[in-house]
């Protein structure tokens, strides 16, 4: 039936004269709250526009403007070189070297802080009584810093006093840390690992207690096995959480672990593992070669950017979140 002017028009609150089509929010009488000066928002972005600039863009380009040139140890002027600093890092069999320990270190710190964080999260979940110790305890750690971190780490893997190195000694394993290889490799890895599980262990704790009771009991019906209903059922809503510990996780490892590496092989570098921020650290700091620590660092941006794109275009898209 047709509405003429002598009929009124009725329509439902919220939507417009056009049949089907929901009411625009002004027509549904909500209100659109506006700065009174179109400059107000970029006042309140400022300080943090202001801090991006400062500390990432600027150094940024700096890096990678003195990637070009041989600066002089004294500062009394530059050479351009083109891209030999890149081709001398790239082409060096040490910077080779720490780059596989990079990728290796990487990885491990990575599964392990993971793998560890998750385990103490699930089991945390079960706890009913004591659970706020044991919560307390587990996220403590997370307020040492990373310098501090590897103070107690080399108190553990002390030649004289380190509980790690008697417990090896007891097995037959002559532990040295600071003058074998492996062996710093191996207590750095021990050292980033239990600094970062608490990190993890807190969004895995806040993961699996959104996961509601319903949930819980339908996986309980229709799976008898506890394994197999967390990897079917509560791992996969746990997905976006999952992801977004892999990137922090892997910048803490590549970044973040510069303290406790700083720590560990104090004046012993050259004897020692080390990472690639690390030797951008050397070589500039120590070396007074910053045309070449310049370059390095320009390869790590990069690399950052790969992993970026890699995991937001590929990785993402198997990742929903609700």
């Amino acid at each position: 039936m047709a509405y003429t002017s002598s009929q009124p028009r009725r329509f439902l609150s919220g939507w417009s004269a056009k049949a089907g089509k929901p009411a625009k929010p002004a027509e549904a009488g909500m209100k659109r709250v506006q700065f009174s000066s179109s400059f107000v928002p970029y006042l309140f972005l400022a300080p943090q526009l202001a801090v991006i600039f400062i500390f990432f863009y600027w150094p940024s380009v700096q890096a990678i403007q003195s990637s070009f040139y041989l600066e002089d140890p004294f500062g009394f002027g530059a050479s351009f070189v083109g891209l030999a600093n890149y081709s001398d890092a790239i082409f060096n069999p040490e910077y080779l070297n720490i780059a596989k320990f990079t990728v290796v270190f990487t990885v491990l710190v990575t599964f392990f802080s993971l793998a560890l964080g998750l385990l103490l999260a699930v089991k945390a979940d079960a706890v009913i009584r004591g659970s706020s110790a044991y919560k307390t305890l587990l996220i403590s750690v997370y307020a040492i810093a990373p310098p501090v971190a590897g103070l107690i780490g080399m108190m553990f893997f002390d030649q004289h006093i380190g509980p790690f190195v008697k417990m090896a000694a007891f097995l037959g394993w002559d532990m040295k840390v600071g003058l074998n290889y492996f062996d710093t490799a191996f207590a750095m890895v021990v050292v980033a690992v239990w600094k970062q599980i608490p990190y993890n262990f807190i969004f895995f704790l806040s993961g699996l207690q959104g996961v509601p009771v319903s949930v819980r009991e339908a996986a309980a019906i229709d799976c008898r096995s506890g394994f197999r209903r967390f990897w079917t059922v509560i791992m996969p809503l746990l997905a976006p959480t999952a992801f977004f510990l892999l990137i922090i996780n892997i910048t803490y490892a590549l970044f973040d672990t510069f303290g406790v590496i700083d720590v560990m092989v104090k004046d012993k570098a050259a004897n020692n593992p080390i990472t690639l921020v690390y030797k951008v650290f050397l070589d500039g700091f120590r070396g007074n070669d910053i045309g070449g620590s310049s370059a390095q660092s320009v390869i790590l941006m990069l690399v950052v950017f790969v992993l970026t794109v890699i995991q937001f275009r590929f990785i993402e898209k198997r990742i929903h979140y609700n």
